[in-house]
């Protein structure tokens, strides 16, 4: 296999995110590969606007995106005990497309955010909401980066080495599924 594509998916759209800090970690840890962002500055799911226009080209270049990716990280944040409203549009909208982009795809989630639990139930219901799409979810080490507004160094890799060696096992685990 040539470089693996890895899809770096942030349910953040703050251009300061931890959810992206912490991809952007993920990918290096992740190791030498093609990594492309994602851009989920969507515009809001409406069945009506798909009727009469049909899927909005960036909402197709996402689902390409997804579809080319030897793997996928999603990061969610937690807002009000759930993911972001952003990363769910996303995932709806890819949800209408052709080819069932997320069929089969090694895919890591994580999550980070200010709260102690490191938005913890976010990402078990952002697990709920790939299942349907029969991703190959890895299933752990689940890492949620808690008070994530203090969890990077000025180069912005992880402070703390036990959620640095939680993330590079995540990241071997998905390089392995990815090359497989």
């Amino acid at each position: 296999m040539t470089q693996p594509t890895l899809l770096l998916i942030s349910g953040a759209l703050r251009k300061t995110s931890t959810n992206t800090a912490l991809l952007r970690e993920a990918a290096r840890l992740f190791g030498t590969a093609n990594v492309v962002e994602a851009d989920l500055n969507l515009p809001l799911y409406d069945g009506d606007l798909e009727t009469a226009d049909g899927i909005p080209a960036a909402v197709q270049a996402l689902a390409d995106h997804i579809a080319a990716a030897d793997a996928v990280v999603v990061s969610t944040p937690e807002y009000n005990k759930a993911p972001s409203g952003v990363l769910k549009n996303a995932l709806d909208w890819v949800s209408r497309t052709e080819g069932a982009p997320w069929a089969d795809k090694p895919v890591a989630v994580l999550s980070a955010a200010a709260g102690r639990a490191g938005g913890e139930l976010a990402q078990s219901i952002l697990r709920g909401f790939l299942q349907p799409f029969a991703p190959r979810l890895i299933t752990g080490p689940a890492l949620h980066l808690a008070a994530s507004y203090e969890a990077f160094d000025e180069a912005g890799q992880l402070k703390s080495e036990r959620y640095a060696a939680t993330l590079s096992e995540l990241m071997a685990k998905l390089r392995a599924e990815a090359t497989a």
